[in-house]
């Protein structure tokens, strides 16, 4: 199983810019999608964006399709999450999570099977 940690998260102005970084160790990284999900305050949690294993099929939420950049660096075993024109919708705490087997590419939650312990996002108005 992936062990996956989440870096980035903080306070940020509306309008402005964060970049997420989730590192993996523990599995087979380069084999797996990855994906961003988010929970508001008091919302269920929901799907924000996925990478392929080659990184080279991406997907979005249509409430950050063209805000938001999920990238991924197998070299590195990590995943980021790029979020540019920030808005107070955005709060939330972010998580990251890997496939359960390879070749799954999904939106589900109920696809990914590691998660990281999550970081939290706070865009003020």
């Amino acid at each position: 199983q992936v062990h996956l940690v989440e870096s980035g998260g903080g306070l940020v102005q509306a309008g402005g810019s964060l970049r997420l970084s989730c590192a993996a160790s523990g599995g087979t990284f380069t084999s797996v999608a990855m994906g961003w999900f988010r929970q508001p305050p008091g919302k269920e949690r929901e799907f924000v964006a996925v990478i392929s294993r080659s990184g080279g099929s991406t997907f979005y939420a249509d409430s950050v399709k063209g805000r938001f950049t999920i990238s991924r660096d197998n070299a590195k075993n990590t995943v980021y999450l790029q979020m540019s024109s920030l808005k107070p919708e955005d709060t939330a705490i972010y998580y990251c999570a890997a496939a359960r087997f390879s070749g799954t590419y999904s939106l589900s939650a109920a696809d990914f099977g590691s998660w990281g312990q999550g970081t939290q996002v706070t865009v003020s108005s």
